[in-house]
């Protein structure tokens, strides 16, 4: 192991880009899978939810129409009532007090069928749409089970390989102190790429392609120091040296 603190946190911080991007790397495999299968799941539960919401509205209108038919029941005995009574009424009056009741009755009668028949023709129109959203619920179950599938077997094939990478990562953060892993993973976390360490490529900075100076260049080298690119804010490191940590921490992950 190096004496030199600075080329040790330089080792770290370079250990930490490439297990990052290797990971990275495995995250894109995945593609979007993790995405489409969230909403997938959201779209299900939505449609389970519409599903369970026109049940419960077939439901209210059965008893709707059970509550119509009681009332039938209920008007054609009073009817009967009325009209045994006319059969023994002392004066007009009761008589036409009596017709009366029997012409509400009746007319009581023509609205409940007729709510019966609206009543009836919601729930077909319920149905057909239970039955619509029921096959959009199959498809998407179907549609989310292969989603599933597909992911479960890229996480299972690379599994192994991050519970690795994320073991190194753990290892190599202890070797950092926290203001310059808190500095990589900001800088990491506002690059496109997820680069925070990089080299030079021809005389210029790896991530952004700035100059740099021919003094920084033999400064990398050197090791003496932290270098950070001042156009993008990137770590700079030796070509060499990267490559070298490349290799130990991709053989050990």
């Amino acid at each position: 192991m190096s004496t030199n603190p600075v080329e040790e946190r330089l080792k770290a911080l370079t250990m930490l880009q490439v297990l990052d991007s290797k990971l990275d790397e495995i995250h894109r495999l995945r593609g979007s899978l993790p995405e489409e299968v969230s909403d997938l799941e959201d779209d299900l539960e939505g449609l389970e939810t519409r599903k369970s919401r026109i049940g419960e509205e077939i439901s209210r209108l059965n008893q709707d129409i059970a509550d119509r038919k009681a009332r039938i029941q209920e008007f054609k005995a009073a009817i009967k009532k009325y009209e045994d009574q006319q059969m023994n009424v002392k004066n007009n009056r009761e008589y036409e007090a009596l017709r009366k009741e029997i012409e509400y009755a009746n007319l009581e009668i023509l609205t409940s069928e007729k709510k019966i028949k609206q009543f009836s023709e919601q729930i077909t129109q319920k149905e057909e749409l239970m039955e619509q959203t029921s096959g959009r619920v199959d498809d998407k179950k179907k549609e989310l089970d292969e989603k599933k599938q597909e992911l479960e077997v890229i996480i299972e094939e690379t599994k192994l390989e991050e519970k690795k990478i994320h073991e190194k990562l753990q290892e190599a953060e202890k070797f950092v102190e926290n203001r310059f892993l808190t500095g990589y993973r900001k800088v990491r976390q506002n690059m496109r790429n997820g680069l925070a360490v990089v080299t030079t490529d021809r005389s210029a900075c790896g991530g952004c392609f700035s100059i740099i100076p021919p003094q920084v260049h033999i400064e990398l080298k050197q090791r003496s120091r932290m270098i950070h690119c001042e156009n993008c804010g990137r770590i700079l490191v030796d070509e060499s040296f990267f490559d070298e940590v490349k290799e130990s921490a991709l053989e050990k992950a």
